[in-house]
């Protein structure tokens, strides 16, 4: 029996002798542990109170202080693993065999993608991080025309090929071991190459409880980012107070309405959804760059490019080691590196499930490089933007971000004519792209406890979505910005290892495939 032909009926064999007495498609030990220890984490933030607040503190300082270092490793390995694949002979290697056809245009296909990978972060940070590292970074004096430089340096080391790379490498693994391979569409499976069999049993449980349990927290993490943002604006607009409890309606009531695009499917619910907020996120961008310093906007854009470039072995390989008491870093990049982390398995399966049919080359370029200069192109629009508020303007942006975060965009479009228009267009951006990473993510969370099916049952994708809004609810009530942090951070580490372990995996089985059947 050919090796391909065994693995495929291993994998049927034990995902049928699990599931047989079971009404839904679950694999009952990643689904029954993931979620055991997930409402563990979130009775454990009710109860505790105050002490919750003081060991998720201390949880995060430990993991940014000892464990930084292996999350830059990781994320740089990973970046280097993707160029390398994207520019060798393994690239012409096409998804879903050679003959396979993608499923969706390239603008329907870029639009999910892009939606679920950082869309709320975005609207989020857009403003605020540029004003942030501005006003405070480690690399210049606070305020100077060098810091604005560092500022906007900094933001696109933070958003740029780095994180993208992450989202690229899961994708690809789970992408061409599931379509080209035949296996099932699962973390697990991406392992093959160095754990054989071995991904049915123990092993392989880990790896997928560990990717529900970050991919959980991960989107978790960013729905509570953005119904901040939510609440933010209308507390500018309307007067509506901004605090947990406000906040807890609206994850209830945007959760409502992911739950809505679960019923509707792919194709009607995330695919109309994405294309339609891509559509007003681009409106809105737009919008500021003809209204706003365009001159400014378009130099800023080149010159911070060319930096960003020029210092990126520098930034991507700092470790703050040099700077005497310094832990600024930690609270950005680790933070930043370990969301991205703990975000991924979201973003690599779904971005894997609207893949078959790129080759690897074509993936690569489009994944890694096209929404990489996306967001480096709506970050100097709006952080260069607010600089230049800040500095030749009528001023108050950097006071407004260090106030209140997420409050900071919707002053920063008070600066522009129709600023209540526009803001209210930036909430329905916030909630689309809230609806749609809710609904991406616990289609994903479903297929992973599903042992990879990649169509379970509608009844699952509900209990996930829901169960990420509560948790979204109990991290803001149980400890604020701190509780979102630390969740991000906790579950980012151990699945740092998963990827880095990853990088190995996926060259072995690439190469592996290329001498069994050549590049056909």
């Amino acid at each position: 029996m050919a090796e391909k032909d065994f693995r495929i009926k291993t994998a049927a064999t034990i995902k049928n002798m699990e599931n047989k007495i079971w009404k839904y498609d679950i694999q009952p030990v990643v689904f029954f542990v993931a979620a055991g220890l997930i409402f563990a984490g979130v009775i454990f933030t009710l109860i505790a109170g105050d002490a919750a607040v003081t060991l998720f503190s201390g949880i995060k300082a430990w993991i940014s202080d000892y464990a930084g270092w292996f999350l830059v490793l990781t994320m740089n390995l990973v970046l280097a693993t993707c160029i390398g694949i994207m520019v060798s002979p393994l690239g012409k290697l096409r998804i879903g065999g050679a003959d396979a056809k993608p499923e969706f245009t390239y603008l329907s296909w870029f639009a999910m993608l892009f939606s679920a990978g950082m869309g709320i972060g975005l609207l989020f940070y857009g403003v605020a991080e540029p004003m942030f590292h501005y006003v405070a970074n480690p690399l210049s004096e606070p305020g100077t025309i060098e810091s604005a430089k560092a500022a906007m340096e900094l933001t696109y080391l933070h958003w740029g090929f780095h994180p993208w790379a992450i989202y690229a490498l899961i994708g690809l693994g789970l992408a061409f071991f599931g379509f080209t391979e035949g296996l099932p569409l699962s973390i697990r499976n991406v392992f093959y190459p160095i754990l054989k069999e071995r991904i049915y049993g123990g092993f392989g449980n880990t790896i997928d409880i560990l990717a529900t349990i970050s991919c959980l927290y991960g989107v978790a993490t960013s729905l509570a980012f953005g119904v901040q943002q939510v609440n933010a604006g209308l507390a500018h607009l309307f007067g509506i107070p901004q605090n947990a409890g406000i906040q807890v309606i609206l994850i209830a009531g945007i959760t409502a309405l992911a739950t809505w695009s679960v019923v509707r499917g792919l194709e009607g619910g995330i695919k109309l959804l994405s294309n339609i907020n891509i559509g007003l996120a681009l409106l809105l961008m737009l919008f500021v760059f003809l209204l706003g310093p365009t001159l400014f906007i378009l130099n800023a854009l080149i010159e911070n490019l060319g930096n960003y470039i020029q210092n990126f072995f520098d930034l991507g390989f700092w470790n703050e080691t040099y700077t005497e008491g310094g832990n600024w870093q930690n609270g950005w990049t680790i933070f930043y590196w370990a969301w991205w982390i703990a975000w991924c398995p979201f973003v690599g399966m779904f971005i894997a499930r609207v893949s078959y049919g790129r080759t690897l080359r074509e993936y690569l370029t489009c994944v890694l490089i096209v929404p990489t200069m996306v967001t480096f192109t709506w970050m100097t629009v709006f952080g260069n933007s607010a600089i230049f508020i800040e500095r030749l303007g009528a001023g108050g942006m950097a006071k407004a971000v260090q106030e209140n975060i997420p409050v900071s965009l919707f002053v920063f479009l008070e600066s522009f004519p129709l600023s209540a228009v526009t803001s209210i267009l930036a909430m329905v951006v916030v909630i689309f792209f809230f609806v749609t990473s809710s609904d991406s993510g616990s289609m994903v969370i479903d297929i992973i406890t599903a042992g990879g099916n990649p169509d379970p049952p509608k009844p699952q994708r509900l209990f996930w979505a829901i169960l990420e809004g509560t948790v979204a609810a109990i991290l803001l009530l149980g400890g604020g910005m701190v509780a979102l942090q630390t969740a991000a951070i906790s579950t980012g580490l151990p699945f740092a290892v998963v990827m880095f372990l990853m990088c190995f995996a996926v060259v072995k089985g690439l190469v592996d495939h290329v001498k069994e059947h050549g590049y056909d």
